[in-house]
Protein backbone atom coordinates (compact mmCIF):
# COMPACT_ATOMS: atom_id res chain seq x y z
CA UNK A 1 0.00 0.00 0.00
CA UNK A 2 0.98 3.60 -1.05
CA UNK A 3 0.00 6.68 1.15
CA UNK A 4 3.00 8.98 0.38
CA UNK A 5 0.19 11.92 0.46
CA UNK A 6 -2.76 12.18 2.82
CA UNK A 7 -4.92 15.35 2.46
CA UNK A 8 -7.10 16.55 5.47
CA UNK A 9 -10.43 17.98 4.20
CA UNK A 10 -13.61 18.48 6.72
CA UNK A 11 -16.27 16.44 5.95
CA UNK A 12 -18.76 19.85 6.16
CA UNK A 13 -17.16 21.70 4.01
CA UNK A 14 -18.80 20.96 0.45
CA UNK A 15 -16.32 23.03 -1.80
CA UNK A 16 -13.33 21.29 -0.23
CA UNK A 17 -14.74 18.18 -0.55
CA UNK A 18 -15.61 18.81 -4.27
CA UNK A 19 -12.30 18.92 -5.69
CA UNK A 20 -10.52 16.59 -3.56
CA UNK A 21 -10.35 13.94 -5.72
CA UNK A 22 -8.66 16.04 -8.20
CA UNK A 23 -5.64 17.20 -5.93
CA UNK A 24 -3.43 13.84 -6.90
CA UNK A 25 -3.24 12.80 -3.04
CA UNK A 26 -3.04 9.33 -2.42
CA UNK A 27 -5.90 9.53 0.32
CA UNK A 28 -8.14 12.27 1.40
CA UNK A 29 -8.76 11.56 5.01
CA UNK A 30 -12.71 13.35 5.55
CA UNK A 31 -12.18 15.41 9.31
CA UNK A 32 -15.03 15.13 11.37
CA UNK A 33 -12.72 15.57 14.34
CA UNK A 34 -10.36 19.18 15.10
CA UNK A 35 -11.49 20.35 11.77
CA UNK A 36 -15.58 20.74 12.72
CA UNK A 37 -16.31 22.86 15.27
CA UNK A 38 -19.02 21.13 18.05
CA UNK A 39 -22.03 22.22 16.70
CA UNK A 40 -21.57 21.00 13.43
CA UNK A 41 -20.17 17.68 14.20
CA UNK A 42 -22.98 15.46 13.81
CA UNK A 43 -24.04 17.50 10.14
CA UNK A 44 -20.33 16.77 9.24
CA UNK A 45 -21.12 12.98 10.49
CA UNK A 46 -24.63 13.16 8.14
CA UNK A 47 -22.10 14.33 5.15
CA UNK A 48 -20.24 11.32 5.40
CA UNK A 49 -22.80 9.51 2.59
CA UNK A 50 -21.82 11.78 -0.11
CA UNK A 51 -18.53 13.04 0.51
CA UNK A 52 -16.85 9.31 1.28
CA UNK A 53 -18.07 8.06 -2.34
CA UNK A 54 -16.95 11.55 -4.24
CA UNK A 55 -13.46 11.80 -2.80
CA UNK A 56 -12.54 7.82 -3.39
CA UNK A 57 -12.91 8.73 -7.01
CA UNK A 58 -9.90 8.24 -9.28
CA UNK A 59 -8.61 5.44 -7.15
CA UNK A 60 -8.35 7.64 -4.07
CA UNK A 61 -8.23 6.29 -0.70
CA UNK A 62 -10.85 7.60 1.36
CA UNK A 63 -10.41 7.63 5.48
CA UNK A 64 -12.84 9.02 8.14
CA UNK A 65 -10.79 10.87 11.38
CA UNK A 66 -13.58 10.23 14.14
CA UNK A 67 -13.89 11.91 17.11
CA UNK A 68 -12.90 10.27 20.42
CA UNK A 69 -15.21 9.54 23.47
CA UNK A 70 -18.81 9.57 22.82
CA UNK A 71 -19.10 10.10 19.46
CA UNK A 72 -16.87 7.47 18.22
CA UNK A 73 -19.04 4.62 17.30
CA UNK A 74 -21.31 6.48 15.60
CA UNK A 75 -18.60 8.31 13.44
CA UNK A 76 -16.72 5.39 12.60
CA UNK A 77 -20.28 3.26 11.68
CA UNK A 78 -21.16 6.04 9.70
CA UNK A 79 -18.14 5.87 8.03
CA UNK A 80 -17.99 2.38 7.34
CA UNK A 81 -21.42 2.58 5.79
CA UNK A 82 -20.57 5.21 3.12
CA UNK A 83 -17.42 3.07 2.10
CA UNK A 84 -14.47 4.34 3.78
CA UNK A 85 -11.58 2.37 3.73
CA UNK A 86 -10.29 2.76 7.12
CA UNK A 87 -10.38 5.15 9.92
CA UNK A 88 -8.07 7.84 11.14
CA UNK A 89 -8.09 7.05 15.36
CA UNK A 90 -6.94 9.93 17.03
CA UNK A 91 -5.23 9.40 20.65
CA UNK A 92 -4.38 6.16 20.37
CA UNK A 93 -2.61 5.53 23.74
CA UNK A 94 -2.31 1.64 23.75
CA UNK A 95 -3.83 -1.56 21.94
CA UNK A 96 -6.62 -1.10 24.15
CA UNK A 97 -7.72 2.18 22.17
CA UNK A 98 -7.91 -0.17 18.95
CA UNK A 99 -10.18 -2.39 20.80
CA UNK A 100 -12.31 0.10 21.98
CA UNK A 101 -12.49 1.65 18.36
CA UNK A 102 -13.56 -2.28 16.65
CA UNK A 103 -15.86 -2.80 19.71
CA UNK A 104 -17.85 0.53 18.19
CA UNK A 105 -17.68 -0.28 14.84
CA UNK A 106 -19.48 -4.51 15.68
CA UNK A 107 -21.21 -6.15 12.61
CA UNK A 108 -19.96 -2.96 10.89
CA UNK A 109 -16.45 -3.65 10.11
CA UNK A 110 -15.95 -7.39 8.11
CA UNK A 111 -12.55 -7.20 9.08
CA UNK A 112 -10.81 -5.45 6.41
CA UNK A 113 -10.83 -1.58 7.52
CA UNK A 114 -7.43 -0.12 7.99
CA UNK A 115 -6.72 1.48 11.03
CA UNK A 116 -4.40 4.37 10.77
CA UNK A 117 -3.44 5.73 14.53
CA UNK A 118 -2.20 9.06 15.77
CA UNK A 119 -0.06 9.06 18.91
CA UNK A 120 -0.91 12.81 20.58
CA UNK A 121 0.57 12.27 24.44
CA UNK A 122 3.16 11.13 26.35
CA UNK A 123 1.47 7.84 27.53
CA UNK A 124 0.10 6.90 23.63
CA UNK A 125 4.71 7.63 22.65
CA UNK A 126 5.36 5.26 25.56
CA UNK A 127 3.51 2.67 24.07
CA UNK A 128 3.27 3.54 20.18
CA UNK A 129 4.97 0.03 19.46
CA UNK A 130 2.20 -1.53 21.06
CA UNK A 131 -0.32 0.52 19.12
CA UNK A 132 1.70 -0.11 16.21
CA UNK A 133 1.49 -4.41 17.18
CA UNK A 134 -2.03 -4.43 16.81
CA UNK A 135 -3.13 -6.68 13.65
CA UNK A 136 -5.70 -3.87 12.28
CA UNK A 137 -3.26 -0.95 12.76
CA UNK A 138 -2.03 -0.46 8.87
CA UNK A 139 0.39 2.90 9.83
CA UNK A 140 1.12 5.16 12.93
CA UNK A 141 1.81 8.86 12.74
CA UNK A 142 2.27 11.82 15.81
CA UNK A 143 -0.15 14.64 15.65
CA UNK A 144 2.36 17.22 16.68
CA UNK A 145 0.20 19.71 17.56
CA UNK A 146 -1.45 17.98 19.76
CA UNK A 147 1.50 16.36 21.58
CA UNK A 148 3.05 19.59 21.61
CA UNK A 149 -0.09 20.84 23.88
CA UNK A 150 -0.60 17.48 26.25
CA UNK A 151 3.27 17.91 26.94
CA UNK A 152 3.39 21.53 27.22
CA UNK A 153 6.09 22.35 24.63
CA UNK A 154 5.84 23.85 21.21
CA UNK A 155 5.49 22.31 17.68
CA UNK A 156 8.74 23.26 16.67
CA UNK A 157 10.91 20.89 14.90
CA UNK A 158 13.88 20.49 17.93
CA UNK A 159 10.62 19.59 20.43
CA UNK A 160 9.37 17.13 17.80
CA UNK A 161 12.07 15.52 16.35
CA UNK A 162 12.20 13.03 18.79
CA UNK A 163 8.69 11.96 19.52
CA UNK A 164 8.43 11.83 15.78
CA UNK A 165 11.10 9.35 15.28
CA UNK A 166 10.29 7.05 18.39
CA UNK A 167 6.43 6.95 16.42
CA UNK A 168 8.71 6.17 13.51
CA UNK A 169 10.98 3.30 14.59
CA UNK A 170 7.90 1.77 16.51
CA UNK A 171 6.08 1.39 13.07
CA UNK A 172 9.20 0.52 11.47
CA UNK A 173 9.85 -2.26 14.44
CA UNK A 174 6.03 -3.96 13.44
CA UNK A 175 6.51 -3.84 9.54
CA UNK A 176 3.51 -0.65 9.24
CA UNK A 177 3.07 2.52 7.40
CA UNK A 178 5.24 5.59 9.40
CA UNK A 179 3.35 8.87 8.36
CA UNK A 180 4.79 12.21 9.15
CA UNK A 181 7.74 14.83 9.09
CA UNK A 182 10.33 15.94 11.56
CA UNK A 183 8.11 19.27 11.70
CA UNK A 184 4.55 20.52 12.32
CA UNK A 185 3.05 20.66 8.97
CA UNK A 186 0.70 23.78 10.08
CA UNK A 187 3.03 26.05 8.09
CA UNK A 188 2.03 24.99 4.52
CA UNK A 189 3.00 28.35 3.24
CA UNK A 190 6.73 27.31 4.11
CA UNK A 191 7.64 25.89 0.64
CA UNK A 192 11.07 25.76 1.00
CA UNK A 193 10.97 24.57 4.16
CA UNK A 194 8.09 21.73 3.59
CA UNK A 195 10.15 20.64 0.49
CA UNK A 196 13.57 20.10 2.90
CA UNK A 197 11.10 18.56 5.76
CA UNK A 198 9.62 15.88 3.33
CA UNK A 199 12.94 14.90 1.68
CA UNK A 200 14.53 14.37 5.09
CA UNK A 201 11.47 12.30 6.06
CA UNK A 202 11.86 10.23 3.18
CA UNK A 203 15.56 9.84 4.14
CA UNK A 204 14.85 8.57 7.46
CA UNK A 205 12.28 5.85 5.71
CA UNK A 206 9.13 7.45 6.57
CA UNK A 207 6.62 6.79 4.21
CA UNK A 208 4.59 9.36 3.38
CA UNK A 209 2.83 12.26 5.33
CA UNK A 210 -0.47 14.00 5.69
CA UNK A 211 -1.44 17.74 5.14
CA UNK A 212 -3.84 20.34 5.58
CA UNK A 213 -3.35 22.21 2.17
CA UNK A 214 -3.85 20.52 -1.24
CA UNK A 215 -0.64 22.43 -2.45
CA UNK A 216 1.53 20.27 -0.39
CA UNK A 217 0.30 16.92 -2.47
CA UNK A 218 2.82 17.23 -4.57
CA UNK A 219 5.72 18.14 -2.31
CA UNK A 220 5.13 14.78 -0.29
CA UNK A 221 4.17 12.70 -3.46
CA UNK A 222 7.87 13.81 -5.39
CA UNK A 223 9.72 13.50 -1.91
CA UNK A 224 8.37 9.78 -1.16
CA UNK A 225 8.71 9.17 -4.11
CA UNK A 226 12.04 7.28 -5.85
CA UNK A 227 13.45 10.20 -8.17
CA UNK A 228 14.29 8.37 -11.78
CA UNK A 229 18.13 8.77 -10.75
CA UNK A 230 17.28 6.49 -7.54
CA UNK A 231 15.34 4.02 -9.77
CA UNK A 232 17.94 3.58 -12.05
CA UNK A 233 21.12 2.70 -9.86
CA UNK A 234 18.72 0.39 -7.84
CA UNK A 235 18.26 -1.59 -11.27
CA UNK A 236 21.83 -1.02 -11.81
CA UNK A 237 22.35 -2.98 -8.41
CA UNK A 238 19.73 -5.51 -9.15
CA UNK A 239 21.16 -6.66 -12.53
CA UNK A 240 24.40 -7.00 -10.90
CA UNK A 241 23.92 -8.46 -8.34
CA UNK A 242 21.89 -11.51 -9.89
CA UNK A 243 24.83 -11.56 -12.86
CA UNK A 244 27.56 -11.86 -10.04
CA UNK A 245 25.48 -14.53 -8.10
CA UNK A 246 25.35 -16.73 -11.32
CA UNK A 247 29.00 -16.23 -10.93
CA UNK A 248 28.53 -17.79 -7.45
CA UNK A 249 29.97 -14.18 -6.15
CA UNK A 250 28.10 -11.95 -3.60
CA UNK A 251 29.73 -8.90 -2.48
CA UNK A 252 31.00 -6.59 -5.47
CA UNK A 253 31.99 -3.77 -6.45
CA UNK A 254 30.07 -1.54 -8.93
CA UNK A 255 30.85 1.88 -10.02
CA UNK A 256 33.41 2.32 -7.32
CA UNK A 257 30.47 1.05 -4.62
CA UNK A 258 31.02 -2.14 -2.55
CA UNK A 259 27.99 -3.97 -2.88
CA UNK A 260 26.62 -6.30 -0.47
CA UNK A 261 23.35 -7.90 1.06
CA UNK A 262 21.54 -4.73 2.90
CA UNK A 263 22.98 -2.58 -0.61
CA UNK A 264 20.48 -4.86 -2.82
CA UNK A 265 18.01 -4.93 0.16
CA UNK A 266 17.59 -1.12 0.01
CA UNK A 267 17.75 -1.28 -3.60
CA UNK A 268 15.32 -3.95 -4.09
CA UNK A 269 12.93 -1.46 -1.75
CA UNK A 270 13.35 1.25 -3.75
CA UNK A 271 12.17 -0.87 -6.75
CA UNK A 272 9.21 -2.20 -4.56
CA UNK A 273 8.40 1.51 -3.59
CA UNK A 274 8.00 2.50 -7.09
CA UNK A 275 6.37 -0.93 -8.40
CA UNK A 276 8.25 -1.57 -10.78
CA UNK A 277 10.80 -4.62 -11.17
CA UNK A 278 14.86 -4.54 -12.67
Amino acid sequence: MRLRSLLYVPANAERFVAKAHERGTDAVILDLEDAVEEGSKDAARAALATAVPHVARNGTKAYVRVNTGPRMGEDARAALAAGADGIMLPKAETAASVDALLAELGAADDGSTEILAIIEDAAGLMDARQVAAHPRVVALALGAEDFATSTGGQPIPEVLRLPKLMVHYAAKAEGKLSLGMLRSVADFNDAEGLVAAAEEAARFGFDGASCIHPKVVAVLNAAFSPSEAALTRARRIVEAAEAEAAKGTGAFMLDGEFVDLPVLNRAKAVLAKAGVTA
